[in-house]
């Protein structure tokens, strides 16, 4: 299988270059394009995403709930199934839910709220609530990542009018490069080209709170083009 794909990359950059009418580039100008993506280089990070660890948490929270988000925390993991529950219970919501079907998600102890009804997969158009992991997010902003894959299918965070995302409080990160040093980090694979190519998720969602829109007389409108409702609950996985 890798050979094939390494045929098929080698055609496609062929093609490339016949339309751009040269050949392979000489090894001092192709070494000097790997090092500078295995270095992944930076700009610089602002110092609002430089804190104290509890400062940062409690940034991350602040601005979350500044977009119109909702932070509920939870002490353990098998707290998340009530907190759903009370949560869904609290805005009237039926207590219908669509699971990611991410280990993290779906071992947790749902038969403890048997008037809860799960089902994992990807989110169909009836759904009304989704329940997903959060990869990372990034307190200089409340942004959080959501990668695409077979755990995490992307319908789940945009067809449900309610997104609960489940937090580990030691994703939380300051700035977004390290979200995506993370994501390279835990998702990426090295190919075999020349390059060393890391092959990222498909897609990659940065969500701060629910979708909204101010399009229409300059009024916030929540659930434009997603869901209506986001809220977290943070898992406080980490020792004071």
């Amino acid at each position: 299988m890798a050979a094939l794909e390494q045929d098929a990359r080698g055609r496609m950059l062929g093609r490339i270059r016949r339309g751009l009418r040269r050949g392979e580039l000489p090894e001092s100008v192709a070494s000097g394009l790997v090092e500078r993506l295995k270095a992944h280089p930076r700009n610089l990070i602002p110092a609002r995403s430089k804190l104290p660890r509890a400062e940062q948490v409690a940034l991350w929270k602040a601005n979350i709930e500044k977009e119109y988000g909702t932070v509920a925390l939870a002490a353990s993991e098998a707290e998340i199934p009530g907190l759903v529950a009370d949560y869904l219970a609290s805005q009237n919501i039926p207590a219908v839910v669509r699971l990611a079907p991410d280990p993290s998600i779906t071992s947790l102890p749902w038969h403890d709220r048997p008037l809860l009804s799960v089902a994992a997969g990807r989110a169909e158009g009836t759904d009304v609530v989704s329940v997903t992991p959060c990869f990372a997010a990034v307190a200089e902003t409340g942004t959080m990542f959501f990668p695409s894959g077979p755990h995490h299918p992307t319908t789940l965070n945009i067809v449900p009018e309610t997104q609960v995302v489940v937090l580990r409080q030691s994703r939380i990160v300051g700035a977004y490069e390290e979200a995506w040093d993370m994501l390279r980090r835990e998702h990426g694979t090295v190919g075999d080209g020349p390059t060393g190519t890391r092959f990222m998720p498909r897609n990659v969602m940065l969500v701060t709170g629910p979708s909204r829109t101010a399009d229409i007389e300059q009024t916030i409108e929540l659930g434009a083009h997603g869901p209506r409702r986001v809220h977290v609950i943070l898992l406080q996985d980490e020792q004071p």
